[in-house]
């Protein structure tokens, strides 16, 4: 006989082990927090993204809540930062024309609106050869970022097509886990 009990255990056996189907995919929709997770365990949250649906594409609207960042004024430019204990990690908005859309399969966008770099608090002016691009994934919850190492001196000037993103897989390479004091960037 199989009773409620012995129903219940297999059910948990089954999901902890994805046999239950899948998990209910996270849609980009409506206004979703940007989260960045400190190698303390501290996390901090410095701003909003606002999913807008669009007949192809989703639009992305990010902004920054500038009450949580410090203003630092780096290489003649203001910059909006975190003053770690072994960093100061900052924002560097993409600053050309682009569609400012992703689709479920397509991110691109959204990780070129996210763009970081980091110096040491000693360092002088802006290391933007320490760029910092956060990969991100869908989960369950939403999405989830692992920081690549970039040069963002490449932005410098406006790309040839505005519509590709310039930091394809080629231009991105892997970090070791821990380098960054930022370690996860999430969305949810």
């Amino acid at each position: 006989m199989f009773t409620l009990k012995k129903w219940c255990s297999a059910l948990l056996f089954l999901t902890a082990f994805g046999l239950a189907g899948p998990a209910a995919a996270w849609v980009p929709s409506g206004t979703q927090s940007i989260i960045l997770d400190g190698r303390d365990g501290q996390s901090i949250t410095i701003g909003t993204v606002t999913f807008t649906p669009g007949a192809d594409r989703i639009g992305i609207a990010v902004q920054l809540d500038h009450t949580r960042l410090q203003d630092f004024f780096l290489s003649m430019k203001e910059f909006k930062c975190l003053d770690t204990p072994d960093e100061v990690f900052c924002h560097v908005p993409y600053p050309h024309t682009n569609p400012a859309s992703v689709t479920a399969d397509d991110l691109a966008w959204l990780e070129h609106a996210l763009l970081f770099f980091y110096k040491a608090p000693s360092d002088f002016g802006a290391k933007l050869w320490n760029g910092v691009y956060y990969k991100l994934r869908q989960t369950e919850r939403g999405l989830i970022g692992t920081p690549q190492a970039i040069d963002l001196n490449q932005i410098g000037a406006p790309p040839d097509n505005t519509a590709t993103p310039p930091y394809g897989p080629g231009e991105r390479s892997e970090m070791a886990p821990g380098a960054r004091w930022f370690g996860t960037l999430r969305i949810e």
